[in-house]
């Protein structure tokens, strides 16, 4: 787009440069050189009568009286003055012109003859002046479309690729930008368009998400009541053939468990991923009600340092479930009190949440290894941290040990950017609060 503007805008200037500026050139040259001549002539015709007013009066003809006119008024171009009296006398008057040079020749009454002659280069290089100051124009309005060009095609490229960025985000099921108005009227029309649509995707989007998790959770309930039946019938009974059953039975019931499972996870993945804009401030309040009265009963402390407005992208569960890690292992392993804190990171919009506290901190011999399966301090079966990490990896962020003594853990998330309303990735209404569901605790990774 912008190389188009720019090619349009030059071949524009080109043609008013070549159907201006050629014939402006011309005609101003000629003009200047009518304008000598005509200047010529007048100072040939001035001092003919000159002459003959002396001759009439019987007075001689000197070169101080050819001399006024050698040079003329001011600003005119020098010529050389030649008078031929009645009787055959010359009289001369400036320097003599060699080379081509324009002539002019005025006889008196009396018979006097008057000649004026003017450099033919000193014509020509005046004419130039005028050419040149076109040609400097030219340039100038060259520059000047070029410059209004660029700028044109930047104020008309930079919307669309915002555009195309938007659409990009909403193909990708991710937050949508509010964008501002261009001034351009068919792009405003356009973004107001897309962002109808943005509104409606969200919506439906939202609507699968919630259906895709209501049938998750109602037919896990029946199923999980059914393998247990299915067990407590394979250990109760006696017959032989009776148990065969109960297992085959309980196999199916597991495949279709796992069957659910694939087919709730395909369709996530095709509505381009499960993170959305998350308030920090919740999820983590939702936490801190949650451990809290087990922090209370060890006789330690809770603490949470998050802004209110911050806002990250990630999946709600799944962030819910990392930092109940965290505070767990820190309840567990660790001493004092327990800080959860977020701040900046960068000048990308990243923020990273912080879980420490004030124990002894991780051994130097488990530091390198603690995300890793099946490592762990003795208490907890190594598995916690390390399905953590790849929580967060799944969101596009990490989790890493910031600091080991006294140990922090830190969550890098992906910050949603201020030019962003975290309110559009779903339409008002349409937001399952992470706080639903709070009177039955999550269990933590372990």
């Amino acid at each position: 787009m912008r190389r188009r503007v720019l090619q349009a805008t030059i071949a524009a200037v080109t043609v008013a440069v070549v159907l201006l500026g050629i014939p402006l050139a011309f005609y101003g040259a000629r003009l200047v050189r009518d304008a000598e001549l005509r200047d010529l002539a007048d100072r040939a015709a001035a001092l003919g009568r000159q002459v003959e007013t002396r001759l009439g009066a019987d007075r001689p003809i000197t070169e101080d009286l050819l001399e006024i006119y050698v040079r003329g008024d001011d600003g005119a171009l020098p010529a050389a003055v030649s008078v031929v009296a009645p009787d055959g006398t010359r009289v001369r008057a400036g320097e003599p012109i060699e080379g081509r040079a324009y002539p002019a020749v005025v006889r008196t009454e009396s018979g006097a003859v008057v000649l004026l002659t003017m450099s033919w280069w000193d014509v020509f290089w005046r004419t130039s002046r005028v050419v040149a100051l076109v040609v400097a124009a030219s340039t100038v309005a060259f520059a000047a479309g070029i410059a209004m060009s660029l700028w044109q095609a930047r104020r008309l490229a930079a919307p669309l690729i915002y555009l195309a960025a938007s659409a990009e985000q909403l193909g990708s099921g991710q937050v949508r930008p509010r964008l501002e108005a261009s001034g351009v009227e068919e792009i405003d029309l356009v973004a107001a368009e897309l962002a109808r649509s943005a509104d409606r995707l969200a919506g439906r989007l939202a609507a699968e998400r919630q259906f895709a998790a209501d049938a998750s959770h109602q037919l896990r309930t029946p199923l999980t009541a059914l393998s247990m039946r299915l067990e407590e019938i394979g250990f109760e009974t006696e017959k032989e053939e009776v148990r065969e059953e109960a297992r085959i039975s309980l196999e199916q019931v597991e495949r279709l468990v796992m069957v659910v499972d694939d087919l709730l996870t395909r369709s996530r993945r095709a509505q381009g991923g499960t993170t959305e804009a998350v308030r920090l401030l919740e999820v983590v309040h939702q936490q801190q009600e949650e451990w809290g009265p087990s922090f209370a009963s060890a006789g330690r402390n809770l603490v949470v340092e998050v802004p209110p407005a911050t806002a990250v992208l990630a999946t709600p569960g799944a962030l819910a479930q990392v930092l109940a890690t965290l505070i767990e292992n820190s309840l567990k392993h660790g001493a004092g009190t327990t800080t959860v804190r977020s701040r900046p990171s960068g000048s990308g919009g990243a923020v990273v949440v912080e879980v420490g506290d004030e124990g002894p901190g991780v051994p130097d011999d488990l530091a390198p290894r603690i995300f890793e399966r099946e490592v762990t301090s003795g208490a907890g079966t190594g598995l916690g941290l390390s399905l953590a990490r790849d929580l967060v990896a799944a969101d596009g962020g990490r989790l890493e040990l910031a600091q080991r003594r006294p140990p922090v853990f830190a969550v890098f998330l992906a910050g949603v950017p201020k030019v962003l309303d975290p309110d559009v990735v779903l339409p008002r209404g349409s937001l399952v609060s992470p706080r639903k569901g709070r009177g039955r605790r999550r269990r933590p990774l372990r």
